[in-house]
């Protein structure tokens, strides 16, 4: 546009900044100030004990209110410049020739087609197949490191279903471009619709007729081509240790859809394994499709995606050169990241899956900084980024893997050279050879969140990146709906949260000296998240047991003190409930995040701790295990009614069971006590009230165990096992008390 003369470009995108931040950095300094004196109160205690009993108690608290105290200080940098973009994607065509665009590979990685059944992966890669982005310029790459035929044979049948989808979403301009998210929508009926939904009911029974047979019989094949890509899985082949699988399903050189429109490159890699030879988890699969694309396609651009996160918005990619076109930032630009949405969230999000502050809260705060981090999906990578920093460029072993090789596109990605050097680099001898790979190439080794690694590595380097959150969510993914599922999936994440706030390139130290302060502490606050275990047990148990035997460990009521414990209780719960409250949440949905929040610290990071020490100690090894994302529907049901699932037994409902019940037992006791009118409630009130607290959180659990029915409840034999410990625990209190 042109104005006195002047010719400015199109808005890309604008930068806002929170109007909170003064309001934020006037209430961190006041809450400081009381942090520390309650610090020092706890210090003063330590100093003139009456016993024993009361210096190991005066101790516990100070650890725990310690480790607090740095949460919350490390939680404030994210307040300190928050910073809210907008994005003009109806711009970019005025800046960039649609023939100008630049291509982009897609990563999508699946493990378990019982886990992860292939027909949620085989919607995932649809809904990015029909991007509103050139054809010719999409690539999409399949990583199934679980090596099963039943996952190839889905992408087989997604290829042929693809051929009348891809036309169809154009035609209808349709926004919902993930096959089972349209027809599950109020979509419009009409013959051509029902037409297609009728190919794609076909093709669904196809594929679960296939998984539930465990093999692919020879009448589902169509061709003698898919009976030789089958003729890889030998009785020799299994998940553990196979061959690598390389199958070219769509070549956008020649495939076309029933519009005569070329369609997107579909690749299925599994890569070679074995049992003698590292794999490195999803970071090991992602470094061997970043290889592969480069050989076949070497897009300069790469999404990576979650097997069960579809595209919402076929817009996206757009969205995302809004930023990688802008010639200010460019050079430093290594990512953008798009937040984790989900559907299929009850009411009030029993299992605080949302990740309200995680995935939208957090990540503005660090935008105003260098950056979010990677999340692991939704993610818009510059392939430069996996070669070192901006400034430092690692040079691959082979020139078609340089991020600026150019593939000759009269070469086919299925011609035999490039199938061969595919081949090559998928090998899993190779990084043995060049030792690179994963630690100053690609996505880095050292973490089983090596999403969180990676990203926190990329900033190091020097890489900057961006916070894209438009109104509509662009990708959708699925929850788990069992209380297990939550907490093995935690427990997962604190193993690697703390094998990086351990790590050499800790962000305590490494990242504090590489990225300033600030950044340092963004990312300390979430490497070593899994402690805060340890003040959550504490004050779980402590209180409570001290309660129940007549000892008073906090100030009276309406003492000096009591008022700075009324504090900062309320100004972390408040402070807390207005940043979920802002970023569109509820009431109940904030209630349900800090019931799991204490939920989660005496369960899944508990024993994620203990099992990250197991490991270093030699006693245990580290495994990556699969999310569970098949749906039973009566689960289904329970979760949509908001009832707890619990149905398994598991170690990890006996320490939430054994809070629930010694809370419960200290709560009635204080009740008794001051009904007994022994003038004790200002005494022990702050106890009193701690167990009432997490008495009136533990509802749903208390409900499990006594008047549920169903196959979802506490299991019986958890539950006494829990009473028998919390027995346990309570006769030792009563024991040591006078030590």
């Amino acid at each position: 546009m042109e104005m006195e003369g002047v010719t400015t470009k199109p808005l890309l995108h604008t930068t806002t900044f929170s109007r909170r931040t003064a309001a934020n950095r006037l209430f961190a300094a006041i809450y400081a100030c009381a942090l520390f004196a309650l610090l020092y109160r706890h210090a003063f205690t330590i100093l003139h004990p009456a016993s024993l009993s009361s210096f190991s108690i005066s101790l516990s608290l100070l650890i725990s209110d310690a480790l607090l105290g740095f949460f919350w200080f490390a939680s404030q940098t994210f307040r300190l410049r928050p910073v809210y973009r907008q994005v003009f994607p109806e711009n970019l065509e005025k800046v960039v020739k649609e023939k100008d665009f630049p291509a982009i590979d897609i990563f999508i990685c699946t493990a378990d087609p019982y886990k992860e059944p292939p027909v949620k992966v085989v919607n995932t890669a649809l809904s990015v197949m029909a991007y509103d982005y050139p054809a010719e310029k999409l690539s999409v790459y399949v990583s199934d490191d679980g090596g099963s035929a039943l996952t190839l044979f889905a992408f087989m049948e997604a290829a042929k279903f693809g051929r009348h989808w891809l036309p169809f979403c154009r035609k209808k301009k349709m926004v919902e471009r993930s096959p089972d998210a349209y027809f599950r929508s109020n979509h419009p009926r009409c013959s051509e619709t029902d037409q297609i939904k009728m190919m794609y009911e076909n093709m669904k029974v196809r594929v679960k007729n296939v998984v539930e047979r465990g093999k692919v019989d020879d009448d589902y094949l169509t061709s003698e081509q898919e009976r030789q890509a089958f003729n890889r899985w030998t009785d020799k082949f299994s998940r553990h240790d196979h061959p690598s699988v390389i199958q070219v399903l769509l070549d956008v050189s020649k495939d076309k859809d029933t519009t005569e429109q070329l369609m997107p490159n579909l690749i299925y890699v599994s890569r070679q394994k074995s049992r003698f030879s590292p794999h490195h988890f999803k970071a090991g699969a992602l470094n061997v499709l970043l290889r592969i694309s480069a050989v076949m396609t070497n897009a300069p651009i790469i999404l990576t995606l979650d097997c069960d996160m579809y595209s919402n918005d076929p817009q996206t990619p757009r969205a995302a050169l809004c930023y990688f076109s802008d010639p200010n930032i460019i050079s430093e630009l290594g990512y953008v990241q798009f937040p984790q949405r989900f559907y299929g969230i009850n009411k009030d999000d029993i299992y605080g899956c949302e990740f309200k502050r995680i995935a939208q809260i957090n990540p503005t705060g660090m935008y105003g900084l260098a950056g979010p981090t990677y999340v692991g999906t939704g993610c818009f990578f510059s392939r430069r980024v996996f070669f070192g920093g901006p400034s430092s460029f690692v040079t691959p072993e082979i020139l078609e893997l340089r991020p600026d090789h150019v593939v000759d596109k009269l070469i086919q990605v299925q011609s035999q050279s490039t199938l061969a050097l595919a081949y090559h680099v998928a090998d899993c001898e190779y990084e043995k050879n060049h030792s690179n790979w994963g630690s100053k190439l690609g996505f880095k080794y050292g973490s089983v969140v090596e999403d969180f690694y990676t990203g926190y590595r990329l900033q190091c380097e020097g890489w900057k990146s961006v916070f894209c959150h438009p109104d509509r969510p662009t990708f959708l993914g699925d929850i788990p709906i069992t209380l297990h599922d939550v907490l093995n999936q935690t427990q997962r994440w604190s193993v690697g949260l703390l094998e990086v706030g351990f790590s050499k390139y800790s962000p305590i130290t490494f990242g504090v000296w590489s990225m300033g302060p600030i950044m340092g502490l963004c990312y300390s606050y979430y490497a070593f998240w899994p402690l805060s275990a340890i003040p959550i047990t504490v004050y779980a148990f402590l209180p409570q047991l001290t309660l129940l035997n007549g000892v008073s460990i906090f100030p009276k009521a309406l003492d000096t003190w009591f008022f700075l414990y009324i504090f900062l209780f309320i100004g972390a719960y408040g402070h807390d409930c207005l940043d979920i409250m802002l970023a569109q949440g509820t009431i109940r949905r904030w209630w349900s995040d800090q019931r799991m929040w204490m939920i989660r610290g005496i369960t899944c990071n508990l024993f994620g701790s203990i099992k990250f020490l197991s490991k270093h100690l030699g006693i245990a090894e580290s495994r990556f295990n699969v999310t569970n994302k098949v749906v039973d529907d009566e689960q289904d049901k329970r979760y949509d009614q908001g009832i707890f699932e619990f149905g398994v037994e598991s170690p990890l409902f006996v320490s939430l069971g054994m809070a629930a019940i010694i809370n419960l037992a200290a709560f009635l006791s204080g009740l008794i006590r001051v009904a007994r009118g022994q003038n004790l409630v200002g005494r022990f009130f702050v106890q009193i009230f701690i167990a009432g607290f997490v008495v009136l959180n533990c509802l749903p659990i208390y409900e499990a165990m006594v008047w549920r029915t169903d196959k979802g409840r506490l299991s019986t034999k958890t539950t006494i096992v829990s009473i028998f410990l919390a027995g346990i625990l309570c006769t030792i209190a009563f024991l040591t008390q006078n030590i």
